[in-house]
């Protein structure tokens, strides 16, 4: 078995701290301005699964510069974790990057072994996605 530490929401900013790596930080503000992208990311997916409207480059910014301060292995599991009900949204975003990987390993409380090809797409994100 694969071991990765588990990641629950009880250790999630420690988790995230351990794994931020930002040569550019300068303080802990930065740190938790990164980190709120990941609430931009929540209302930005919300917005569109109720109206239909898709900021496609604006989530995919957002990822992007998640990917670059936690990296890989890091971002699936903190994406996982906070939007867990939302990962068929952001599941195109981290494809077409190269960031989503088969196997999530020991998410919440649970240990949860998450494999990747079982969560769905949104094909009008994927669509978008097509024409960048």
């Amino acid at each position: 078995m694969h071991y990765a530490e588990t990641l629950d929401h009880s250790n999630f900013l420690l988790y995230a701290a351990k794994h931020y790596d930002n040569k550019e930080c300068t303080s802990t503000e930065e740190f938790y301005e990164d980190l709120k992208r990941i609430k931009y990311l929540k209302k930005l997916v919300t917005r569109y699964v109720k109206t239909g409207e898709l900021k496609e480059r604006l989530i995919l910014n957002h990822i992007i510069i998640l990917y670059n301060v936690f990296g890989a292995v890091h971002l699936p599991r903190i994406l996982f974790l906070k939007m867990e009900d939302q990962m068929a949204y952001l599941k195109p975003f981290l494809l077409l990057i190269g960031a989503c990987p088969q196997i999530i390993w020991n998410i919440g409380k649970e240990n949860r072994v998450i494999l990747t090809d079982e969560i769905g797409l949104d094909l009008g994100i994927v669509e978008a996605l097509r024409k960048l």
